[in-house]
């Protein structure tokens, strides 16, 4: 087991950057908001916080109170698709320490033992980390209120991104059953071996099955310095999101006139390390599982700049500069070993897990508190997640050119991330006009697969596109899209199959 006294280490892998996202403070989130409703179309107006005369309920549209505009930024398309590098082969890298033995999960040890464990699903060809957000300050008590599993096949270049609900009803070893948001505090609050982060990777272990290799776990103001030592990142907002925000970061979040409804509209939205935290972490007016969504997609979008910055070549200078901001098993030398992988990844490479209904169920316990039960199909999706992917590596080799045919600035770039979500590589270029009323698929590949078109415009939600077959066997490219006035930016990427 690990010592209790975790070592902190600054890690800049970017699979570890999003554990800075976790909850407001719970006297936030029970602020009695009051919601104004318009007509809708209405432009919206300021309007002082009030006293509450309604629920929590989301009303048609909203007013706003005045905060800072934010501009969307959008990447400028090139005149034609990017060409595509040669296949480099995986370089060499020995991983051994990186795969600790797998130890067998705990035996339940409390009155009321809990479930069967479940038997592992991983394997010793993964290296699998457990991100942890939290607002932990000194001396005060915590939950980690967001855990995000990072699955990565090195060799492979693939990973598996499971989001965890703070509120799934587990079996915590020595405790008993609980939120799993609690194991950490219970870790080290009562002395367990390997303190916070060896009770939670046991709890996940025993009741997900998955072995925990490394955890990391960052603060919000960590998670704030990291984003904007980035530059910010370009997060691709497919659906407009509203909920309250402090109107200044340094403001008190306990007094609520310090409060406001924020919205930022689709787009490819250029955020800081303030907007990043409070758009992944805030779920006072959506929900647990929406904002596992929101994390994942901040998550990629620091993958993306990452490269971009070409930060992988500063890892020892921030690893010093930000050694009091994550909590980590991590050394030095083990983000190098890992960092070789990370320019032969995309997004693409990324499938997407939420642990939501109906792999869980609401249920109330005898003490009326509201969790989630896990079901049995829990498990299904759990294997799918840590199974290596024949589709997703398929679909990797499928290279689909985006053009915007419409004059919704950002839709290509929307759209092209969507197929990333669902295995498909893509580029952005620019279309002959912007005023296509339907979507339309070039199919230039050789194959000319029926079952690969439908996959591209299913993933798309585009059921009415044309179809134009044009065989080029000299195309960089196997697919070219033009979007139309049918395509809809807004999607669910829990509902894309992989």
């Amino acid at each position: 087991m690990k010592s209790s006294s975790s070592r902190r280490r600054f890690i800049f892998l970017v699979t570890l950057l999003l554990a800075s996202c976790g909850t407001a403070p719970a006297s936030a989130s029970a602020l009695p908001f009051v919601l104004a409703t318009s007509a809708p179309n209405a432009s919206p107006t300021p309007t002082p916080f009030q006293p509450p005369l309604i629920d929590q309920a989301t009303p048609t549209s909203l007013y706003f109170i005045e905060v800072p505009t934010l501009e969307p930024f959008f990447p400028t398309p090139t005149a034609s698709p990017t060409p595509i590098p040669p296949e480099q082969p995986s370089p060499t890298v020995d991983l051994s320490s990186l795969f600790p033995t797998m130890a067998a999960p705990p035996i339940p040890d409390t009155p009321g033992d809990g479930p069967t464990p479940l038997p592992p699903l991983t394997d010793k060809d993964t290296v699998n980390f457990l991100l942890i957000g939290s607002d932990k300050r000194s001396g005060a008590s915590f939950r980690t209120d967001t855990m995000l599993l990072v699955i990565l096949w090195p060799k492979e270049g693939q990973v598996s991104l499971v989001s965890i609900p703070r509120d799934l009803w587990v079996y915590i070893p020595t405790i008993g059953m609980q939120r799993i948001n609690t194991a950490y505090e219970y870790g080290e609050s009562e002395g367990y071996s390997g303190g916070g982060p060896g009770l939670l990777t046991d709890t996940i272990s025993y009741n997900l099955g998955i072995r925990i290799d490394h955890t990391a776990m960052v603060n919000f103001d960590g998670f704030r310095r990291i984003v904007d030592t980035l530059g910010g990142v370009d997060v691709p907002v497919s659906c407009p999101y509203t909920d309250w925000r402090l109107i200044d970061p340094s403001y008190d979040p306990y007094n609520e006139n310090n409060w406001s409804l924020y919205t930022v509209q689709s787009g490819i939205i250029h955020m800081d390390g303030d907007l990043a935290l409070w758009y992944a972490r805030s779920r006072l007016k959506s929900s647990d599982f929406d904002r596992g969504r929101r994390q994942q997609e901040v998550l990629r979008s620091i993958f993306v700049q990452t490269l971009k910055t070409d930060t992988l070549g500063r890892i020892p200078q921030l690893y010093n500069d930000f050694s009091s901001a994550i909590i980590t098993d991590l050394g030095l030398a083990d983000i190098l070993k890992l960092a070789v992988y990370a320019p032969k990844l995309t997004n693409a490479n990324i499938r997407s897990y939420y642990i939501r209904p109906p792999y869980v169920a609401s249920w109330t316990t005898p003490g009326g508190a509201s969790v989630l039960l896990p079901q049995d199909s829990l498990t299904q999706i759990l294997t799918e997640a840590t199974t290596l992917s024949t589709t997703a590596i398929e679909r990797q080799a499928v290279k689909v050119d985006m053009q915007n045919g419409t004059p919704f600035d950002g839709w290509d770039t929307l759209a092209a991330t969507r197929l990333n979500y669902a295995g498909f590589t893509t580029s952005v270029s620019a279309a002959d006009r912007r005023d296509y009323g339907n979507s339309v698929l070039i199919d230039l590949s050789a194959a000319q697969d029926t079952n690969t078109r439908s996959a591209i415009l299913n993933g798309l939600g585009l059921y009415s596109a044309s179809v134009i077959s044009l065989p080029d066997p000299n195309s960089p490219v196997q697919y070219r899209l033009v979007l139309g006035y049918d395509y809809q930016p807004c999607f669910q990427p829990e509902t894309l199959s992989h």
